[in-house]
């Protein structure tokens, strides 16, 4: 569907290279909503700085001027550099299937710079807080059944590496979880990920205790009424935890993911089998990790050998 605030022929191709974004490139719908977002509003400041209604093949050609002048507003209305290099990368994206399709020589687009931007470094729990959420995060469940199906998701994290929303899409039909699981994450990428005994036996209790019959087609954790489990359930159960715990606000379900890649890797996995593991679709995003773990060796360098 085009964009209404678009000229007509924008809105359009807009439009048709998301489509193909979703059809050929597998693109989850989050990113799809993103990069739309992205390329309307620049689009839009093109028309308007411009004074007029534009082509694909001039949106192509676009100059240093017109893409210093977007970034300043960009940044000008409070977004963050890190916010404004994927929307550069969205504009790239588009331009480069713009040029591809009017011959244009989008050269200039194309080869701007995103601004720096200092990388987050991913917050995982220490192996000994990591144990204790697994330990703690059903403690105060009304029902025995969902203290144990929270457990059991939240050993899929840690264990497994899984995303919340992977664990969550888990059915009926991955009962009893076999030697190895499928798991379509991002962008629809599919990678096989080890099931270690401790994940398969939470599991097997949640199911045990479950007042709700594990259906091939239905959600393999449920909610207290029988329906998919709300992820802010797991998020409130993990934050109640942390808090009894006196771990910091970091440790969210998505920390046990990061944790399951950090303590590997500390234990001297192979980074390219962890970027499997993950289903990272580059290596510079696992490699994260390494930074991690060289900023908690020097942590305990610095504890070891203080400063005279």
């Amino acid at each position: 569907m085009s964009d209404p605030f678009l000229p007509p022929a924008l809105g359009a191709a807009l439009a048709q290279w998301l489509s193909q974004l979703a059809a050929l490139e597998g693109a989850a719908a989050n990113t799809i909503e993103a990069y739309r977002r992205d390329v309307a509003r620049y689009l839009k400041f093109l028309t308007a700085h411009r004074g007029g209604a534009e082509g694909i093949a001039s949106v192509a050609r676009a100059s240093q001027s017109d893409l210093r002048a977007w970034m300043a507003e960009e940044r000008g209305r409070g977004l963050s550099a890190r916010s404004l290099a994927r929307a550069l990368s969205a504009v790239k994206g588009f331009t480069a299937w713009a040029a591809d399709r009017s011959g244009a020589d989008a050269a200039t687009v194309l080869s701007a710079r995103a601004p720096k931007f200092r990388r987050k470094l991913p917050r995982p729990l220490s192996e000994e807080g990591a144990g204790a959420i697994l330990t703690e995060i059903g403690a105060d469940a009304r029902e025995d059944w969902i203290a144990a199906r929270d457990t059991a998701i939240a050993t899929l994290l840690y264990g497994l590496g899984l995303r919340i929303s992977e664990a969550l899409a888990l059915t009926g039909a991955d009962h009893p979880l076999p030697g190895v699981l499928r798991i379509t994450g991002k962008g629809g990428k599919t990678r096989i990920v080890p099931v270690i005994p401790a994940a398969a036996q939470a599991v097997a209790d949640y199911v045990a205790r479950c007042p709700f019959e594990p259906a091939p087609d239905a959600p393999l954790f449920r909610g207290a009424r029988g329906g998919a489990v709300n992820p802010r359930l797991i998020q409130a159960a993990m934050e109640r935890a942390r808090l009894r715990l006196g771990l910091p606000a970091t440790a969210t379900p998505h920390a046990l993911r990061h944790s399951f890649a950090t303590h590997l890797l500390s234990a001297g996995g192979d980074l390219r089998a962890i970027q499997e593991l993950l289903g990272h679709a580059s290596l510079s995003t696992t490699q994260a990790y390494t930074a991690v773990d060289a900023a908690r060796l020097m942590e305990v360098y610095e504890k070891a050998h203080p400063r005279a």
